[in-house]
């Protein structure tokens, strides 16, 4: 369990921050190059998570399991929170699960995750709640041109419509306004936590080329507090 640092109002989470396999489900039929491709973590996320907490004085929940586990961002019902499939390559281990399998997955990983991210902002009068997640540079062959996406879907993106405009206003940086995602109902940690308890967010996607060694990830994680700051500013 991450600790309650400082009075920060900042909860940040990490939903595909982790590459672990829980060693009854070896290596899921996977080698290596591939359980290390961002289709089984979000490169560089957990880094750009843990120098956000130390500038913010603010706790970060990451998940230490692989997303091919289970996608800790969405919703345990839906059939794509543990894929069989994901961009061309065949996950054995996630073949023909049993009901009971799926379950064991959602109440081992998925749920204790979440009920670390419900008891830190429980911490908190009135939290925010920041997601953090990286994406590659080109995908299905078409280059990404954002350095920084920040996603949003109504509610009360009043504080990610003013990081947005931080961002924007630095002048250096490509930033995308719900890209390359657009926040939509196949999200499901934001949804959860923010829209039932009305609680300010943000969910932040980084091209991992950004993120990529020390000197890169500490330069994203200095603009992303700047903004944070100039968006808690009257």
């Amino acid at each position: 369990m991450p600790p309650v640092r400082g009075d920060s109002p900042f909860v940040l989470v990490g939903d595909h921050a982790g590459s672990a396999i829980p060693t009854g489900l070896g290596d899921l039929g996977l080698g290596a190059a591939d359980r290390a491709r961002h289709i089984a973590v979000d490169l560089g996320s957990r880094a750009l998570g843990d120098a956000l907490a130390r500038t913010l004085a603010a706790p970060f929940v990451s998940q230490v399991y692989s997303r091919l586990v289970i996608d800790c961002n969405r919703d345990p019902a839906r059939a794509d929170s543990i894929v069989p499939e994901s961009d061309g390559t065949r996950i054995p281990g996630n073949v023909g699960l049993s009901a009971p399998a799926r379950e064991a997955r959602r109440t081992e990983i998925l749920e204790p995750y979440q009920a670390a991210i419900a008891e830190m902002l429980d911490a908190r009068p009135d939290p925010i709640l920041i997601a953090l997640h990286s994406f590659t540079p080109v995908m299905g062959g078409a280059a990404r041109p954002w350095e920084i996406g920040v996603l949003h879907d109504g509610r009360r993106n009043d504080f990610a419509l003013r990081v947005l405009r931080a961002l924007h206003r630095r002048g250096d940086l490509v930033v995308g306004d719900n890209e390359p995602y657009r926040m939509d109902d196949t999200d499901y940690t934001v949804p959860r936590h923010a829209y039932s308890r009305g609680l300010r967010y943000a969910e932040i996607e980084v091209r991992q080329d950004l993120l990529a060694d020390d000197a890169g990830t500490a330069r994203i994680a200095a603009i992303l507090a700047g903004a944070f700051g100039a968006a808690l500013e009257p």
